[in-house]
């Protein structure tokens, strides 16, 4: 191209794009609460932890009457104001974005450099999705009254880490436009990461640096309560704050005695904190129909990709938390700073039991775990559903009737939950073998911290190994191909581990979350995520003027396998009608074949 053409074009360009920006100009500005239904009035005792105009404490958000988020950088530099004037709090830099920015952590503690084994650490983590912010703000407002307005004795049982905004590069993504369906703020960050990574489903393949990071942070501190803060989408009702776990009303809980400390002991007071400062909770709605509630709401069990899910797997309690986005940023605020204080006096009081809930479930050694769940057929209970007043009205654009929703309460329904039930077992292998060959799956195991042992001489070991008769492309998820393993045959080998090659024993308390990265029909496996794609090509192939004679002289010298041929002529018109399938059949009984293909390469010791 000369210099003229490449002036022309940038000049057309610029024109185009001068253009474009009249005629983005002239669109009428689209506000959410001009197409938003209308709010339920609100108030709430909650509304008392409002800092005055002229508190010099007061957060970058409620200078604007909790109505904006700060960015990222007057994020930082707020905590780094309350830093400096406290001895009661640190800041931990514990990883680095896409982008470049310094991911943080907040430590507050009254044990100075090293937090005490015997008070309960919990983990506070706002903006996985960083549109969902309510948790940063009130957090922030939470710090300030801990360090600086007499609210200090929560620190004297409990230790603190606090992640503003995990996905800072999404955070700074922001916009009027990023989330049609939330009532503010009134700029809001992306969901996913500068990557386009949805980090709230990388727990279990962890290929995000900011998965990395935080997995690195929970081995640093090894937490006993985690909280995930998020808002949530769907239709319009009067919870304002809901939230969910495994081993809520007992279901889905792989650690057992977690979930029923979860269930019986922290839900209750979160409950009742909520509601005594004027917020409803609820459980997360998931409704089937908004037109028809009668049909029902799944309280579904999560892969373990999910924060809360990922959580119970390794034994560390884990809450998640869904604001409702229709109501008010102020309010859902406000209700997440009563939720995250009443968790602090919670783990304080009921550290001991905690402890012992969390102890149990790590000496557990489950012996078969649940996973690819499945909707249950029949409903698995009742729930007394507190709607919000609608209709149905035709919309001249859908073409079809939609609900309005008109800003009052409406009637406690009563609503059939539907569940979940596994649709497989894992069996636990005693130790899996992971061969040198596969060091990024090496690395990951340590990532999360499960504990592997690594050989330095080569060692034959007799294992089970699994072959497979097919895959599935289960298709693209999270920017990598998928697949689901299909038709596993079984095999004993005496399989050559060279050296660096690792054992891993699933006699730890990872040991299930071992088994669920390791075992290839899991839906979170390892294999499901395409980290053992090779294995599905095979190598080296035999041409038909090749098999056809080698296959005569297989069928003279073996009867057994001419017994087996005969069979399959006379049982599957298809093959006998294939010359390629017949003559694959006797290249795959040859020792030409590739012995390794489908062959998955870690080892099960049984």
């Amino acid at each position: 191209m000369t210099k003229t053409h490449a002036f022309c074009g940038i000049a057309l360009l610029a024109a185009l794009a001068f253009s474009g920006a009249i005629a983005m100009a002239q669109k009428p500005t689209l506000d959410p609460e001009t197409f938003l239904p209308p709010t339920l009035p609100w108030s709430g005792a909650s509304e008392k932890l409002l800092a005055q105009a002229d508190d010099p404490w007061i957060t970058p958000s409620e200078k604007t009457g909790l109505t904006t988020t700060p960015n990222y950088a007057d994020t930082l530099a707020f905590l780094r104001k309350m830093d400096a004037q406290s001895k009661l709090m640190r800041i931990d830099h514990f990883g680095t974005t896409p982008q470049g920015r310094k991911m943080v952590a907040a430590i507050l503690t009254k044990d100075g450099a090293k937090l005490q084994d015997a008070k309960p650490v919990f983990l506070v983590q706002a903006g996985i999705h960083s549109g969902e912010i309510d948790g940063k703000d009130a957090m922030l407002m939470l710090i300030r009254d801990m360090l600086f307005k007499g609210k200090d004795s929560l620190l004297d049982k409990v230790n603190i880490v606090f992640i503003p905004a995990l996905n800072a590069d999404g955070h700074e993504r922001s916009t009027p436009y990023s989330r049609p369906n939330q009532r503010g703020p009134k700029e809001m960050g992306w969901r996913n990461t500068a990557q386009n990574l949805n980090l709230n489903r990388d727990f279990m393949k962890a290929e995000a640096p900011e998965m990395q990071a935080l997995l690195a942070l929970i081995n640093k501190y090894d937490p006993d309560f985690y909280i995930d803060l998020h808002v949530t989408d769907g239709l319009d009702y009067q919870y304002d704050v809901t939230y969910w776990f495994d081993g809520w009303d007992g279901l889905y809980a792989d650690s057992p005695a977690i979930g029923k400390w979860l269930n019986e002991v922290y839900r209750p007071r979160a409950d009742a904190a909520l509601k005594t400062n004027g917020h409803i909770p609820g459980p997360m709605i998931f409704v089937r129909d908004e037109a028809d509630l009668q049909k029902g709401i799944d309280f579904m069990a999560f892969d373990a990709r999910f924060s809360h899910a990922y959580g119970d797997l390794r034994r560390l309690p884990t809450v998640l938390v869904e604001n409702h986005s229709l109501k008010p940023y102020r309010q859902r605020v406000l209700g997440t700073y009563v939720l995250l204080e009443e968790t602090l006096k919670t783990l304080a009081s009921e550290a001991k039991s905690l402890k012992a809930a969390i102890a149990s479930d790590r000496a557990g050694r489950p012996k078969t775990v649940d996973a690819n769940w499945k909707t249950k057929e029949a409903p698995v209970g009742m729930l007394a559903f507190l709607s919000v007043a609608s209709e149905q009205t035709n919309s001249p654009a859908s073409g079809a009737k939609v609900s309005r929703y008109l800003g009052r309460p409406g009637p406690t329904a009563p609503v059939p939950i539907y569940g979940s039930e596994p649709g497989l077992q894992l069996d636990v292998a005693k130790a899996y073998w992971v061969p040198v060959t596969k060091p990024d799956v090496i690395a990951k195991l340590k990532l999360h911290g499960i504990k592997v042992e690594a050989i330095t001489e080569p060692m034959t070991v007799d294992v089970e190994m699994i072959r497979l008769d097919g895959f599935g492309n289960a298709g693209l998820s999270e920017g990598r191909m998928t697949y689901a393993a299909t038709g596993l045959k079984r095999e004993r080998r005496q399989e050559i581990f060279p050296p660096g090659s690792v054992r891993v024993s699933t006699d730890q308390p990872l040991g299930a979350l071992a088994a669920c990265l390791l075992e290839p029909e899991s839906e979170d496996s390892f294999f499901a995520w395409g980290f053992f794609a090779e294995i599905l090509s095979r190598v080296e192939y035999m041409e038909p003027y090749a098999i056809a004679p080698m296959a005569e002289k297989m069928l003279e010298q073996d009867p057994a396998l001419k017994a087996e041929f005969e069979a399959r002529l006379k049982d599957d018109a298809a093959f006998a009608a294939s010359p390629l399938r017949r003559l694959q059949f006797f290249y795959e009984r040859s020792p030409f074949y590739d012995q390794r293909y489908l062959l998955y390469p870690v080892g099960r010791e049984t």
